[in-house]
């Protein structure tokens, strides 16, 4: 029996969306059918070729899927026709935003109206549904990795796997196994035969997040991938085809990096074909409070307790950080105060190393010197309201800020296991030792919180 060649997508043949159509589609649908309904016998190059021919197939119909319901959606929120849709700059942010929405666009999380933010998505939602190779960078913590996913996401690979690799993490002598695999016996220690991630995220989307980090060696064999979707294993003569998408992620400059001779420039080029930039969590402040109440009921759940509540003081202070470690910091931070804090969460729940001298002092209620700030020195109240420390206080406050946390957490970790110093220190990966020196360092005692503990069950009876 002879299976039909099907025209590869990548070839040009046809364009779905345009000549494509779905009676085409579904008149090829048929014609396999039947073939399959008819056949008696088929050999495993027949199964493999119908299986190819499948595959290819259904991406065309989620491709022309995902193309219709882009056009239609822009058109209904009132962005323009679809041949406007990509050339009108009038629209607000606003309404990119609810149009991103409206075509059904898959985003793990929650996103603002920052122009740049927005640039960024229509250029993945655009670029999704294609096998080009896409190149994000952004400062760390930008959420290079979600954009991945993102595209991986909203293309026709949704359900294939989703391969995720640091390439700053991977030693240089372990680069090429770890990527393309590895024979029985290539080197000391190979004792089976292995997969690479290539082939793991075949027929996938493959993420390579610090590609800068990539030595030349590894950029090389990088770039015959990309040529020729092809792979060999450490140790074989064999070639393996890879059918697999490449999304690259990066903190440094790549352009610079190929002028001073570090970084591959036709790499580069091939790599940067759909080039995507997210802007730092500073450029995009009206996000903030977005992402403090989405990471804080993801906090919540995480941690099996209520949404923790910020004080004024504490929402504004977050307002108004530069948030050097971008979205990663600030998620880490509603963690910490989700874990450390009890109903209420106020600065001088912070890590110290976010907290200035004067966030610290207004959270304690506490000059340097130990007096109250209502009988502060004029000077020293100067020095606070022009955002310098008084000389002398800010190790003093540093140490007063994170002993009231300390005894914070210790307090409230005794109501949470009823006094029991033991599971304290289990639940903390404390030794125990250790939790009693803090405890008589902040003279504690245990007892009290079993007598209270034992008192509210009583009282429940």
């Amino acid at each position: 029996m002879k299976i039909l060649d099907h025209p590869d997508p990548a070839s040009g043949a046809h364009t779905p969306g345009s000549a494509m159509s779905y009676a085409g589609l579904i008149e090829k649908i048929e014609i396999l059918r039947s073939m399959l309904r008819w056949a008696t016998h088929l050999e495993r190059a027949d199964i493999e070729k119908l299986q190819r021919q499948v595959s290819v197939l259904r991406d065309e119909v989620l491709q022309l899927s995902h193309k219709e319901r882009f056009l239609q959606a822009a058109v209904s929120s009132g962005i323009g026709s679809p041949t406007e849709i990509a050339s009108r700059s009038d629209a607000t942010p606003r309404s990119r935003r609810q149009a991103l929405l409206d075509r059904s666009f898959v985003f793990e999380g929650t996103f603002g109206d920052n122009p740049r933010l927005l640039e960024a998505l229509e250029i993945a939602e655009k670029a999704a549904p294609t096998n080009l190779p896409v190149l994000i960078d952004g400062e760390s913590g930008t959420g290079k990795e979600l954009m991945a996913k993102v595209i991986h996401a909203n293309g026709s690979r949704t359900d294939r796997p989703f391969v995720s690799v640091n390439c700053g993490a991977i030693p240089d002598n372990l680069l090429e196994s770890e990527l393309f695999g590895h024979k029985k016996g290539a080197f000391t220690g190979a004792a089976n035969d292995r997969k690479g991630k290539f082939e793991s995220a075949h027929t996938g989307t493959i993420f390579l997040d610090e590609i800068g980090e990539l030595p030349l060696a590894g950029q090389v064999k990088l770039l015959r991938v990309l040529e020729s979707h092809e792979i060999q294993r450490v140790g074989s003569d064999e070639t393996i085809l890879v059918d697999t998408r490449i999304v690259a992620a990066t903190n440094r400059n790549l352009r610079r990096l190929s002028e001073q001779g570090l970084f591959r420039e036709d790499l580069f080029y091939r790599l940067g074909m759909i080039h995507v930039t997210l802007p730092p969590l500073r450029e995009r402040q009206d996000e903030i409070p977005l992402l403090l109440a989405y990471f804080g009921d993801e906090a919540a759940e995480a941690l099996k307790r209520r949404p923790v509540g910020l004080t004024l003081r504490l929402r504004q202070y977050l307002l108004d950080y530069a948030w050097p470690g971008n979205i990663r910091e600030l998620r880490n931070t509603i963690y910490r105060i989700t874990c450390l804090a009890g109903e209420v969460a106020d600065v001088v729940h912070l890590p110290q190393d976010m907290r200035g001298p004067v966030a610290v002092a207004s959270a304690t209620g506490t000059s340097g010197s130990g007096q109250s700030m209502a009988n502060a020195s004029p000077a020293h109240s100067a020095a606070q309201q022009s955002g310098v420390s008084a000389p002398g206080a800010f190790g003093e406050s540093k140490r007063a800020a994170s002993d009231a946390a300390e005894r914070a957490f210790l307090e409230h970790g005794l109501r949470e296991v009823g006094g029991t110093v033991a599971e304290l220190a289990r639940r903390c990966a404390m030794n125990r030792s250790h939790l009693q020196v803090l405890l008589k360092k902040h003279g504690i005692r245990a007892k009290d919180f079993r007598v209270a503990a034992g008192a509210q069950s009583e009282s429940r009876r």
